[in-house]
């Protein structure tokens, strides 16, 4: 799974580039647009769910409630981000790159690893904004917030590991794509983005928690926001689950790559 990863290393850093360069070739503010893009939907979900529903999340020991709302907030939507990248992009992933599949030898399965660092790109960007209105908030971050790293690589894992099953199924239900595009608006909503799991009934939080970002997003506002430690069995648990979810993924593809020619 990882043998891949190192061999075209080289391959996947050309490939990475140019994906990044495309996505903001041409415009005018250019790479600007990943900082504007995630500032702009804090601003549009912040208005709407602290004034217009008039939502209340404060951070203990934080004056301004208004950037208390907005960050939590934020920190939800940037972790949910990257799995809505994935979900979306992934099930057209072998569609979208069809001479790779009939005329040359190409190792298929660098494509999901392109599109997770893509996404972890973006991700990057809204985690340095995160850091800055944290600090804005709170006037520190929490020394805590350094196994944010240790928090998120098995989420990682995790999305590698859905990418590669989306892509491997995509290419046999087309589908998926139409699928892949709600659902993951139906995962941002049944998560803790807007809301702390703790106003939910024990039953239900227990199914919230089935959600891929719920643990992650629930440790992460632990260690970055409320500078605490996470809880570890959850974190445990979700991180023997995203290995398996990669291995399994990393082997459905390999094994279906061999009727791809067939069917694009």
């Amino acid at each position: 799974m990882f043998s891949a990863l190192y061999n075209y290393r080289s391959l996947v850093r050309q490939l990475l580039t140019r994906e990044i360069q495309s996505r903001y070739r041409g415009s005018i503010l250019g790479l600007l647009w990943s900082f504007v893009t995630p500032l702009l939907m804090l601003l549009i979900y912040t208005f709407v769910f602290k004034y217009v529903f008039k939502a209340r999340w404060s951070v203990l020991g934080s004056d301004g409630e208004t950037l208390s709302f907005a960050m939590i907030l934020f920190l939800g939507l940037v972790i949910h981000g990257m799995l809505a990248d994935i979900l979306t992009r992934s099930p057209g992933l072998i569609l979208e790159h069809v001479n790779f599949v009939k005329k040359v030898v190409f190792p298929l399965e660098i494509l999901s690893w392109v599109v997770l660092f893509s996404a972890l790109f973006n991700f990057c960007i809204g985690f340095i904004l995160l850091l800055g209105i944290v600090f804005i908030e709170l006037q520190t971050i929490p020394v805590t917030a350094l196994l944010a790293p240790i928090i998120l690589l098995p989420y990682f894992l995790m999305l590698l590991g859905i990418s590669w099953i989306l892509a491997a199924l995509g290419v046999y239900i087309r589908d998926i794509q139409q699928i892949t595009g709600t659902l993951a608006t139906l995962l941002l909503f049944l998560s803790p983005v807007f809301y702390s799991i703790d106003i939910l009934p024990e039953n239900l939080q227990t199914l919230i928690l089935l959600n891929p970002i719920a643990v992650i997003v629930e440790s992460c506002r632990s260690v970055i926001i409320y500078g605490s430690l996470p809880d570890s069995l959850p974190l445990a648990i979700y991180t023997v689950v995203a290995l398996i979810v990669a291995f399994a993924g990393h082997r459905l593809f390999q094994r279906a790559r061999g009727g791809f020619a067939d069917v694009v």
